[in-house]
């Protein structure tokens, strides 16, 4: 199984080992009153707030530029506000359309065609106008909102967990999704990861903040712009006291290695990787990752289930739910920090927790193994993204590697269990397939191959057997080069199409730690849940293709599911999926061009 650590080249987003989290809670004293909207619609009535009359942001020194994580909520009341993001393929375009439910009722109203792009929120959403002491404008820019971000309670009678995912896709080929604002709930408009810095110069500003006119309109939002008083000021990573890797910016010298067992793998080519962060299993992530640009501030944050593919998710700001303690300074002087009251719970969706692992059986199944007739799993791939060239590193100089994601998911209706036994002595589990009614009740079994521990650094997981296989085909679609790679830790880490039935839109297994179980497991459960899907990067030799001697033209990555169809699946028809390549240049420096997928331009 590839190290989801060992990223070659590539950065990824990092997260220290402690839990962090990234919402502010807002209580119910910030809560404004519903809006006066125009014209009585039905639906949740929206309103936009500040949870805060000021807030301070950091411009780093070795990064300059200000992060606008302003403390800006969008609540929902008489209702939830929830959004349906969905494309019939990749041929056709991104549509929206908001689900209005009363009672048992519900309304569906379309969105304007192209008001939504892609599934990272709704575009130019927020306006933001900053004046400087002086009372001169210094900035205007739109942010995009997306409803899933960081939210928490705004009164205590609301229902005591949303309902909605806890962020919005960013995988390239997702196909579908759902954004929502629980019934008196709000959610940070900081557009995180989707915003860019902004140069200003240390001072006191006021940020004035409102809905744009489009949306207003659209959702019936009073214009009741927010004003924030906003003090930025200069830090330096060098100034030591009081400075935690959390809010390190991105090219902080010493960044935090990722969450579960953080492993710096080709440290020199800028890999700081963990083949266990929640957000990502990095090599089950992205190339091209870089740390969370994020400054000193609460706001949108990260959650479990983000950002696996090339663009990466909102990042987490100054974990608010972090408290400094007296520790002795390490070699750089820094201030340790541990968790406190992190998770999601009354009045908070930080997403910061690691999700429960999932329970195998406590004993193999028993009598005659059986595969019924009941919903079952239906697997399928998506194309290749995050295509890039690298070479051997140290490890097999004089080598040109092609690289890149891949992710197979479950459209359902039922999701993927499967359980692992050991066998006192033996190095192998066997694995097992389970099959559940329609009231989820065990009603089948049927062996189903192997799992195999993987003690390398980085690893240090049960692996199950012949889950996935990566091809390069030469342009007459035969097989030229086959990725070593066929072993794989299963885990929701991306929502691909959470409008699928039955699809799961709070999956417990995201990350490896929970997933895959220790050396001394006596067994383990790994599933791949309805609606989600599991990226591995292929980056390392023997995983990505050994394409020195290949001639140079036209190819395409071939990523199939279930290869042996050793699981048992609805559809066995629908497993592969290509991505068509064309290789360039000259041993020692190859190129790769990735034309657009139909209308999907990412590589």
């Amino acid at each position: 199984m590839m190290t989801r650590s060992q990223q070659g080249r590539t950065n990824r987003l990092t997260r220290p080992s402690i839990a962090i989290a990234a919402a502010v809670a807002v209580t119910a004293g910030v809560v404004a009153a519903a809006p006066d909207a125009k014209t009585a619609q039905p639906g949740p009535k929206l309103s936009l707030i500040a949870a805060s009359a000021s807030v301070t942001l950091d411009s780093w020194k070795e990064d300059p530029g200000v992060y606008l994580d302003l403390g800006t909520y969008l609540t929902s009341e008489n209702g939830a506000f929830e959004l349906k993001v969905t494309r019939k393929s990749y041929k056709d375009p991104v549509v929206a359309a908001q689900i209005i439910r009363d009672g048992k009722k519900t309304q569906t109203k379309a969105l304007p065609a192209g008001l939504v792009k892609d599934f990272s929120g709704l575009p130019d959403f927020a306006q933001i106008s900053v004046i400087d002491a002086a009372g001169k404008s210094v900035l205007e820019k739109t942010e995009a909102f997306c409803p899933n971000n960081a939210s928490g309670r705004v009164r205590p009678d609301a229902p005591a967990n949303s309902q909605y995912p806890q962020s919005c896709p960013v995988n390239p080929f997702t196909l579908g999704s759902v954004w929502g604002v629980e019934n008196g709930w709000a959610a940070n408009t900081y557009a995180g990861y989707y915003s860019q810095p902004v140069q200003l110069a240390a001072g006191t500003y006021t940020a004035k903040i409102s809905v744009t006119k489009k949306y207003r309109d659209l959702f019936g939002i009073a214009n009741k712009p927010q004003s924030v008083k906003m003090v930025v000021r200069e830090r330096s990573w060098e100034e030591g006291e009081g400075v935690s890797a959390s809010v390190a910016p991105p090219s902080a010298k010493t960044a935090a290695k990722s969450g579960h067992d953080a492993h710096a793998g080709h440290a020199e080519h800028g890999a700081s990787a963990s083949e266990h962060a929640p957000a990502a299993h990095a090599g089950h992530g992205a190339p091209a990752r870089t740390d969370a640009p994020a400054a000193a501030t609460t706001g949108a944050g990260s959650t479990f289930n983000v950002g696996h593919g090339p663009y990466p998710p909102a990042p987490p700001a100054l974990p608010w739910a972090l408290k400094k303690q007296a520790t002795e300074k390490g070699a750089l002087g820094r201030q340790g920090f541990s968790a406190a009251a992190v998770g999601d719970r009354t009045g908070q969706t930080d997403g910061s927790r690691q999700a429960p692992g999932v329970q195998p059986n406590a004993k193999r199944p028993a009598g005659k193994a059986t595969v019924p007739d009941v919903p079952k799993p239906d697997l399928r791939s998506l194309p290749a993204y995050g295509i890039t060239v690298s070479d051997g590193y140290e490890d097999v100089p004089g080598k040109d590697y092609l690289a890149f994601s891949a992710n197979v998911w479950n459209a359902g209706p039922a999701k993927l269990v499967v359980d692992g036994f050991r066998s006192p002595g033996k190095e192998l589990m066997d694995a097992y397939q389970y099959f559940y009614d329609a009231d989820g009740k065990q009603v089948g079994y049927t062996p189903t191959g192997t799992m195999e521990w993987d003690p390398r650094p980085g690893h240090e997981h049960w692996h199950f057997t012949d889950f996935a296989s990566y091809r390069l085909l030469k342009a007459d679609q035969k097989e030229t080069v086959r990725s070593g790679k066929e072993a794989f830790c299963l885990a929701n880490t991306d929502a691909v199409d959470y409008t699928v039935k039955n699809a799961n839109w709070h999956p417990d297994n995201t990350d490896l730690s929970t997933a895959c179980g220790q050396e001394n497991s006596i067994s383990v459960r790994e599933v791949l849940d309805v609606g989600s899907g599991d990226t591995y990067t292929q980056d390392l030799p023997g995983q990505s293709f050994d394409i020195t001697d290949l001639p140079n033209g036209t190819y395409y990555i071939q990523v199939l599911a279930n290869p042996e169809n050793r699981l048992k699946e609805t559809n066995h028809n629908n497993n592969s999926a290509l991505r068509k390549v064309v290789l360039g240049g000259k041993k020692g420096a190859r190129t790769v061009k990735v034309p657009a997928h139909h209308l999907v331009n990412a590589n």
